[in-house]
């Protein structure tokens, strides 16, 4: 990973709004500073005008993402993607497969995603892909088998039972009557996604033959596993069971063997407390869900209260890259929908994401801010590149409709305006992948005077980088900022403005090293974030 080597170096590239993006080169800790863009690959670019975004239409594209040039300012910097479901499957989501070697045929090919590992790799970019191993598709031919011959040597790889009854957390039925004959089978989410019976061996022999076919011979660099609370089940209980913990330290030593730099993240769909247990030797991070909702709550609330909390928690319990804060995902209403449409507020949200610590995700559309709510395709609708018929995302007809907001949030338009959220993406990212305090520093909280101000600082050995952020609508006036003892080494700081933010006060710190009722600036404006750099004098 290609580092500048100085903070200040740092803040002068950005605020001409150089990149910082990385080259090639890779090396172990590439997780310090990055940020990971997650993809579906059906809304992203559609190369062949079907209507369906596929692998060729997302290698034309991927310069959005970073082009490679440590000298660009049009990309956004980030050196990680992962693709949604991109194995052949019956649903237009993909999370149902029927064949874990081979690409969906509405996507491509198997040589086409090797081509985009290539193009991906060429630019730094590493490439996860999403990993569905609770469950397969009913139309999978081992279960079809399974389902009509009661001596399939299939039958085992999944749970079948004379009679039974049970309804998973939404309400829905977990055994579905099968069509063939009176007997149930057993899947979680839906009769058209057969659990796989996990608890056997031949199943967890094939999980790792699925990992090391995509690590060796398709070139990824490691997986997004969905739904692993839901692995096992033990008599009632149906989520986050002890064999769950059994079968991923089992599956991630194999990936480490196959693939020692691959990375593996994991959906928890739950609270910290729930998500710990996973950790510390099964996958190498989870997402971080309850960072995500305090983010979003505050900003679209206006109250710092417990806004930090989360992140702090998370800190105190793991290191920084073995834990994913995001905004929202493909599972959630957009941001953008959340905050009314508020562009402030998206900003102001991706401020706080980007700055703290973690290794942070992004849903594409979110730095154009993308509008969805339920039901789920509607929060999947194609990109938005430009102001065409299609928003530049097909030259058919899309696959499903666009958001009606596609003519002004895209990337052309947004583009034009350096005022605008993607240019904030872009230099927050950027600045984030520069900077030693915010790529990998301690998260310090700080105190101010008011319930919607939230201010902090990220430290790293002689870097410190403060963060405040007005979550009201309106501007907050006689600012101030106090902390706990030993914040700081003892002495007068300078602050420079970063990203904009004018130069603030300085700060005199106690032999304590305790801020005491600290001015930044005479005040800060409604939903308005500031960044400083300390440099001590």
């Amino acid at each position: 990973m290609r580092r500048i080597p100085s903070v200040a170096v740092a803040a002068s590239l950005l605020c001409s709004t150089a990149s910082s993006v990385q080259g090639q080169e890779q090396t172990p800790d590439w997780k310090q500073g990055a940020v990971c863009y997650e993809i579906f690959v059906r809304s992203f670019h559609d190369s062949d005008n079907d209507g369906v975004g596929d692998l060729r239409g997302l290698i034309e594209k991927l310069d959005h993402v970073n082009d490679g040039s440590p000298a660009s300012t049009r990309d956004l910097g980030a050196t990680c993607i992962w693709l949604m479901p991109i194995a052949a499957s019956p649903s237009y989501h993909g999370y149902d497969v029927t064949d874990y070697y081979r690409i969906e045929p509405a996507y491509g090919t198997n040589e086409d995603f090797k081509q985009l590992i290539a193009e991906a790799h060429q630019r730094g970019i590493r490439v996860l892909v999403d990993l569905v191993l609770n469950h397969a598709s009913s139309e999978h031919p081992y279960f079809k088998h399974a389902l009509l011959h009661p001596d399939s040597p299939y039958r085992d790889w999944f749970r079948f039972a004379p009679g039974a009854g049970g309804r998973n957390e939404w309400g829905t039925e977990v055994w579905h009557r099968s069509p063939v004959r009176d007997e149930y089978y057993y899947g979680f989410f839906w009769s058209g996604m057969p659990d796989l019976n996990l608890r056997n061996p031949a199943v967890r022999a094939e999980t790792k033959r699925i990992a090391t076919f995509w690590l060796r011979d398709m070139g990824v660099d490691g997986f997004r596993l969905d739904a692993i609370r839901h692995l096992m089940e033990e008599g009632d209980q149906t989520t986050n069971v002890s064999a769950n913990h059994d079968f991923l330290r089992e599956f991630a030593a194999h990936v480490r063997s196959v693939s020692p730099d691959a990375f593996t993240i994991g959906e928890v769909y739950d609270s910290i407390g729930a998500v710990l247990a996973y950790y510390p030797d099964q996958l190498d991070s989870h997402f971080a869900f309850e960072v995500a909702d305090s983010i979003v709550s505050a900003v679209r609330t206006g109250s710092a209260q417990g806004l930090l909390a989360p992140a702090l928690r998370l800190q105190r319990e793991l290191p920084a890259e073995r834990w994913s804060p995001f905004l929202r995902n493909h599972d959630q209403t957009r941001a953008m929908t959340e905050f009314g449409g508020d562009i402030r507020r998206a900003r102001l949200a991706a401020t706080i994401l980007l700055t703290l610590p973690g290794l942070p995700f992004m849903y594409y559309g979110e730095e154009v801010g993308m509008t969805g709510d339920k039901p789920d395709p509607r929060l999947r609708t194609p990109m938005h590149w430009n102001r065409g018929p299609a928003a530049g995302f097909t030259g058919g007809v899309p696959w499903e409709p666009l958001q009606s907001d596609s003519f002004l949030a895209n990337v052309e338009v947004m583009d034009a305006d350096t005022a605008s959220l993607l240019h904030a993406y872009r230099k927050l990212i950027h600045l984030r992948a520069a900077d030693a305090a915010l790529g990998g520093g301690e998260l310090v909280p700080l105190e101010p005077n008011h319930p919607s101000l939230v201010a902090y600082l990220r430290r790293a050995q002689d870097r410190t980088v403060f963060v405040i952020a007005n979550l009201a609508e309106t501007a907050i006036s006689d600012v101030r900022i106090t902390s706990g003892a030993a914040t700081l080494p003892g002495g007068v700081y300078s602050v420079g403005g970063l990203l904009g933010a004018p130069a603030g006060q300085p700060i005199r710190v106690g032999g304590n090293g305790r801020i005491d009722r600290y001015a930044p600036v005479e005040a800060i404006g409604g939903l308005q974030a500031w960044l400083f750099e300390l440099t001590r004098r």
